[in-house]
């Protein structure tokens, strides 16, 4: 099916990247940066060159579009969905693509710093990529692949679907979402507006996996409240909750409960954030565990340390505050098994071996799924996440474009009427 189609994923997914859309953990707006929505029209734009043209960006930056059904078939009306934000970890002004052809499997040196290597005794991925044409950055910023390498896909894919009718599908919803990086990607989703029954996001790792669980996450806020004095009289009057907060944060276990002491389907409390003054003290934490049941024991445990530090400084106070922030697909996808079972075969028809993967973190589809729309993840090859070490294998892309087209037919085939 896709012998003579020339793909359009990797220079679109290049022109995308140029386009500075980092998210901003600190801002009040949304979304939080006005940048964002320049890639946002960009894609109107295209869409409706393709097209499709009920394509359009509302007030909030979200892109909604529709790839007509072709089909007599009553099939229900899926969605894929990719973020159009970048991390803030790392920065992603004046981003500079660079194609590596044919791989050769050795070290990656980026030009523009050649301190930073892509190496893969470091990124083992990238061993088996050899003979690939890899994407990175030129050493000074982030990729962007996390996730402009889905929204890459999903516009080819769109490209395919319109520009051949002979492959039969349902109606199909298109939704880029802005600030995803910063947990807010879905906060002004209209769910009736979107009018679908089922969803994928496009914003996976390795070539083949395919995510239908994820961590269930909490965030914690310690608020410490000294007692503030003149330095130059403070003696047994002055309290530093800045000191009791470094307490809290070096009472956290050494060698486990931690991101970088777990793997697999731990869990951990980590401390993201300290800000406050000798007065007032706050320390932002991220609470997470596959069970959801485990995040109130981290909780509690994390309560208990608290108190223990502050026994120690009478005259002080401290709260913990707790807010829910996202919570396991699974408990939602176990009802409906179809969906997954659905793109591990669109995965094999692309001549792909499904991997059946859980995700350390979150996606919009962990929050759509309880909002109504069952939404796994899938592949889209971008690696090294969030860092100017970021990659992606344009075969790779290619193979998560053929995926979203299988899946769109492997729907319209397993609807009876």
């Amino acid at each position: 099916m896709f012998t003579n189609y020339s793909y359009t994923v990797d220079t679109r997914f290049k022109r995308y990247v140029q386009i500075d859309t980092q998210s901003d953990p600190l801002s009040n707006s949304f979304p939080s940066t006005e940048k964002q929505k320049d890639l946002s029209r960009l894609l109107v734009k295209e869409l409706q060159e393709m097209g499709i043209t009920d394509a359009e960006m509302d007030e909030h930056g979200y892109v909604y579009a529709t790839i007509p059904s072709n089909t007599d078939k009553q099939v229900p009306v899926i969605c894929f969905c990719s973020h159009v934000d970048t991390s803030s970890d790392s920065s992603g002004t004046g981003v500079k693509p660079l194609v590596h052809s044919k791989y050769d499997g050795g070290d990656i040196i980026l030009p523009d710093d050649e301190t930073v290597i892509i190496s893969p005794k470091e990124h083992p991925y990238l061993a088996s990529k050899k003979g690939d044409d890899i994407i990175t950055a030129s050493g000074t910023t982030l990729l962007g692949a996390d996730d402009k390498a889905g929204v890459a896909e999903i516009m080819d894919a769109a490209n395919f679907l319109m520009t051949h009718p002979e492959v039969k599908h349902g109606a199909i919803r298109i939704l880029f979402t802005p600030d995803e990086e910063i947990g807010h990607g879905v906060d002004k989703v209209d769910i009736k507006k979107l009018g679908a029954r089922f969803g994928y996001t496009m914003d996976g790792g390795e070539l083949g996996s395919l995510e239908d669980e994820n961590f269930s996450a909490d965030g914690a806020r310690i608020t410490v409240y000294g007692v503030s004095a003149h330095p130059g009289s403070a003696k047994d009057k002055l309290i530093s909750a800045i000191k009791i907060a470094g307490e809290i944060v070096d009472a956290l276990p050494k060698d486990s409960l931690s991101p970088e002491t777990t793997a697999d389907r731990e869990g951990f409390i980590h401390p993201v954030r300290i800000q406050g003054t000798v007065e007032k003290t706050e320390i932002d934490f991220i609470i997470r565990d596959f069970d959801t049941s485990s995040l109130e024991a981290h909780e509690s445990y994390l309560r208990r340390l608290m108190e223990k530090v502050l026994d120690r400084y009478h005259g002080a106070k401290a709260t913990l505050k707790v807010t829910e922030q996202y919570r396991n697909m699974k408990e939602v996808l176990n009802d409906y098994p179809e969906v997954t079972a659905y793109a591990a075969e669109a995965i094999r028809r692309a001549g792909v071996q499904p991997l059946k993967m859980s995700i350390r973190g979150g996606t919009d589809g962990s929050r759509l799924s309880f909002m109504g729309l069952p939404c796994p993840n899938i592949f889209t090859g971008e690696m090294a996440l969030h860092s100017k070490h970021e990659y992606v294998s344009i075969q790779d892309m290619q193979k998560a474009v053929q995926t979203i087209v299988y899946l769109a037919q492997v729907w319209e085939e397993k609807t009876t009427a």
